[in-house]
């Protein structure tokens, strides 16, 4: 039974792709795949295409891919009707608060501003330490909020912290670790498991032989 992967574009990208190589699967096309977005495998019976990660989940969700590979920040942000099912430990980064050097909004009292693309994960953030802030949804360069004054942090992203660094941002505390995620289809994990748990037991053997040499 045929079995559709559907891979997030980006960051993840090339780091899934390499460990599905290693698993022995025929990404060969993948790796060389121009403008192409669909991508058939030459060893096994599985079809991949390239999405970006919120639509990852959407084709979970509506059966279009057996399996997705996909970030936790998009995860933590977007719907849950998919099974969770393995962390591949690639695309590590983690969610930060930061602001101006010096202002760290965990110490202001009175009414404090969050700036963010990611509402939901600043949502829990501070609810879960007890506090009550107005957050303002950004689409665009976070880091320029805080400079213009538009709100006392922000909830971003960080993989280098480079950019926060370059703005005049410090880093306050640590949100949230990220990496990615494999997810499955509800039904697929019915209907196909036992071809969705190979694929899933070639990647945790990677995963697990990664950990073990880094031990």
């Amino acid at each position: 039974m045929s079995l559709s992967v559907a891979l997030t574009k980006g960051r993840l990208e090339k780091a899934a792709v390499a460990m599905l190589e290693e698993c022995g699967y025929g990404v060969e096309r993948l790796k060389d795949k121009g403008r192409a977005l669909v991508f058939e495998d030459t060893r096994r019976d599985v079809r991949y295409f390239l999405v970006k990660a919120n639509d990852c989940i959407t084709y979970i969700e509506h059966g279009i891919a057996d399996i997705g590979i996909v970030g936790k920040d998009t995860l933590m942000e977007g719907g849950s009707d998919y099974y969770e099912m393995l962390d591949l430990k690639i695309g590590k980064c983690c969610f930060v608060l930061a602001g101006m050097k010096g202002c760290d909004p965990l110490k202001k009292s009175g009414h404090i501003r969050i700036g963010t693309k990611y509402p939901k994960v600043a949502e829990r953030y501070f609810t879960s330490r007890g506090m009550d802030v107005e957050i303002i949804r950004i689409e665009g360069s976070v880091e320029l909020a805080p400079v213009l004054g538009l709100c006392d942090g922000i909830i971003d992203i960080m993989e280098t912290g480079t950019t926060l660094r370059e703005n005049g941002l410090e880093v306050f505390d640590t949100a949230a670790r990220i990496s990615a995620r494999v997810i499955v289809n509800k039904a697929s994990f019915k209907l196909k498991r036992d071809e969705v748990m190979a694929v899933i037991s070639d990647l945790e053997r990677i995963v697990n032989r990664d950990a073990e040499g880094n031990q």
